[in-house]
């Protein structure tokens, strides 16, 4: 990787040399600079910014995008912006600012932008983060401005409509939101502003739906390109190998992996978030594949299967992963309009209970461990068994309890099902054929009218079908 110019004595200072200055702002054409949004985004941007305007009446609102991580000491991670500014503008720039001004009974936007630098400023050639030399093609204003159909200005006047002096005003004018803000605008984010555009992002309109069943239709490609390359796992790579191989599918289809791909074999299985990906692909072991891609647009599948990686199920395996599918099929059953959210949780939970007590896995009965005081069978699944899914693969997070867990579904929501069992191989309280033993199922489902569809459904759930599809593939 190129290292960026340096203030180093011992560098030559090229923009300090009046003849290679000169020299390098001549004879450049013009580059392809065009947005190249998703098609429907800005129009699909356009109406989220109103459903969020008629919230906050007379209120000044600032989404910031954010900045890519730093990776270590001048190298970063790819940018990706945060979700409310991508939902509210439908593009990706770093550092830009979104800021929504009372125009009436509704707001104006303005998006404000780092300045790309063009040949004739010295920054083309020494500035790493924007010069267009170093990152390529960059919108200018005017491109970003014809492709979001609103006001696009240089982030350096941001102040002309969000200045220090009214940051933390005492007439709270101000609502700031998105990724965190740096100086003067370091108040931080408004919790009201985060909680109403995560409860306005719940309901899904019919380009995010769109989105979102692309997403889960390239996931389920992954999923056949990742079953093809077990043999090669097997022999070499590990579980890494298939990582990776979703990982290249992912950034080839879309942006990317919508969180870190889940590789578990053998005895790492049962880990819930197994992203370190460092063992082998043992062949007589089962192997949990927890995978999603993200679209060019950042919406995310999330979809889990749990394959025998030498294409059969032995008995006890088999019998785990019957007991999931039961579970999770009550799950699925549980989810329509009207129902409380907690429904499929609920549904799930029993499944799983009734059946680890006839396997005479719980030390107290079925009603004990599903109370409230009770909650034994948690032990063999702690986490929860399912969340919403869009922007973020745990989508509307700073929603309020009543809005979420509180809440009854309805149409034009999309959420997960997910139950699974996971038997450590250091849990003592289970037999040693099932330790080592984990087991996950999940599905992506949408919200409609009279129930709800399961946008993942080309991947099956029952353990004789898992094993046709595998050989299918």
């Amino acid at each position: 990787m190129p290292a960026p110019s340096s203030p180093d004595p011992r560098l030559p200072r090229l923009a300090e040399i009046p003849a290679f200055r000169d020299y390098m702002a001549t004879g450049w054409g013009t580059p392809d600079r065009d947005p190249k949004l998703p098609a429907g985004a800005a129009e699909a941007a356009a109406a989220h910014r109103a459903r969020l305007s008629a919230q906050f009446p007379g209120r000044v609102i600032a989404v910031a995008a954010g900045s890519a991580p730093v990776r270590a000491n001048d190298t970063f991670y790819d940018f990706r912006p945060h979700s409310d500014f991508a939902w509210l503008t439908g593009c990706a720039i770093e550092d830009a600012v979104l800021v929504l001004t009372p125009a009436g009974s509704a707001h104006d936007a303005t998006l404000f932008v780092p300045p790309p630098a063009y040949p004739g400023d010295t920054a083309f050639f020494r500035d790493a983060a924007h010069g267009e030399l170093w990152v390529g093609s960059a919108p200018s204003l005017d491109d970003w401005s014809a492709a979001l159909g609103i006001e696009v200005r240089a982030l350096g006047r941001l102040g002309e409509l969000v200045g220090a002096s009214s940051v933390g005003g005492s007439n709270g004018e101000v609502l700031f939101g998105g990724a965190p803000w740096h100086p003067p605008f370091d108040r931080g984010a408004a919790p009201d502003l985060a909680r109403v555009l995560a409860e306005l992002r719940m309901f899904k309109d019919a380009w995010e739906i769109a989105e979102l069943r692309r997403a889960v239709d390239d996931t389920v490609d992954g999923f056949a390109s990742v079953i093809r390359e077990i043999p090669t796992a097997v022999e070499r790579g590990g579980e890494r190998w298939l990582q990776g191989t979703f990982d290249r599918h992912a950034r080839t289809v879309g942006n990317g992996p919508g969180y870190s791909t889940i590789v578990g074999s053998a005895g790492h299985a049962p880990t819930l978030h197994w992203v370190r990906c460092d063992g082998p692909v043992v062949p007589d072991e089962l192997l949990l594949l927890d995978m999603g891609v993200e679209t060019r647009a950042f919406y995310t599948a999330d979809v889990t299967r749990t394959f025998p990686a030498n294409g059969t199920f032995s008995a006890a395996q088999r019998e785990a992963h019957d007991l999931v599918e039961r579970a999770h099929r009550a799950g699925l059953a549980a989810v329509a309009p009207g129902r409380a959210f907690s429904d499929f949780h609920h549904a799930a939970m029993e499944v799983i209970a009734n059946g680890l007590h006839d396997w005479g896995l719980l030390p107290v009965s079925v009603d004990e461990a599903l109370s409230p005081d009770g909650q034994h069978h948690r032990r063999y699944l702690v986490c929860g068994i399912g969340h919403h899914l869009g922007l973020d693969v745990h989508d509307c997070a700073t929603s309020s309890y009543e809005a979420y867990q509180g809440a009854t579904m309805a149409p034009g929501m999309v959420l997960t099902v997910e139950p699974g069992l996971y038997f450590h191989t250091f849990d003592e309280t289970v037999p040693p054929e099932l330790r080592g033993i984990g087991v996950r199922l999940e599905d992506d489902l949408l919200v409609t009218d009279t129930g709800a569809e399961v946008l993942s459904d080309a991947l099956p759930i029952d353990a004789a079908g898992i094993e046709d599809w595998m050989r299918a593939r």
